[in-house]
């Protein structure tokens, strides 16, 4: 059952334990809808590496005006340009060179972008972690979030399956960012909803299980190392 806006509210003071069930930091009441609170984008994006490819920027500063940009803006050099005229292939996301191995750290270095003021185009061949700027905590609730309509409208992902939060969950929320156009985005712009369900059964919350890696995350957070769990060879003879 989802909780309603002013439940939500109702929820953030205090329970019988003394304590709320929903933290959200900073709140503005404003941002609170019918059955959802609205969420904001970080200022700091990062980006895996090695996936992108050498001589071209993992974004660029918008000025403004669609007119002043060109495909050339997304290269540091007119040379680095020019081989992309050339060979287009070394630049293709789908080339090999550029993939992501989930068991592999190395994989999970990153660079880091600020978003400006005036906004970053970010482009649809590369996967940005983004971040809330809220903090939140959430008890005796399952949460999670997810785009706003209009955020959908203009073909903005902003997370891949992870958009499912735990009851103890405490932290940011890391966004897992995809575009289908080159799209501007701002610091601080409504980027998706939280919401909130009651469930059935004895807790295990997330912030007590010790097989979590999350807890209390701050900022774009990268990918913990996926396991490969060896055991199920066995189980699956």
């Amino acid at each position: 059952m989802q909780l309603t806006g002013p439940e939500i509210l109702r929820k953030m003071q205090k329970n019988k334990s003394g304590g709320p069930d929903i933290i959200i930091e900073p709140f503005d009441l404003r941002c609170l809808g019918s059955n959802s609170y609205d969420l904001h984008l970080g200022d700091t994006l990062r980006v895996y590496a090695h996936t992108i490819p050498q001589g071209m920027k993992p974004a660029i500063e918008y000025k403004g005006d669609i007119s002043k940009h060109s495909l050339r803006d997304w290269f540091n050099t007119t040379i680095e340009y020019r081989n992309f005229i050339r060979e287009p292939h070394d630049f293709y996301n789908m080339n090999p060179q550029f993939l992501i191995d989930p068991t592999n750290p190395e994989h999970h270095k990153t660079v880091e972008i600020k978003i400006p003021e005036t906004g970053l185009i970010l482009s649809p061949n590369i996967g940005y972690l983004g971040t809330t700027v809220e903090y939140t905590e959430t008890r005796n609730l399952f949460p999670y979030i997810d785009g706003k309509s209009s955020i959908g409208r203009n073909f903005i992902l902003n997370h891949h399956t992870a958009g499912r939060g735990d009851d103890g969950f405490c932290g940011q929320w890391t966004l897992e960012i995809k575009t289908l156009y080159p799209t501007v985005v701002y610091p601080y712009m409504r980027i998706g909803q939280i919401y909130y369900e009651k469930f059935s059964g004895n807790r295990l919350p997330y912030d007590k299980n010790p097989n979590s890696h999350y807890t209390n995350q701050a900022g774009p957070t990268i990918a913990a190392p996926v396991p490969v769990d060896s055991f199920l060879k066995e189980k699956i003879r």
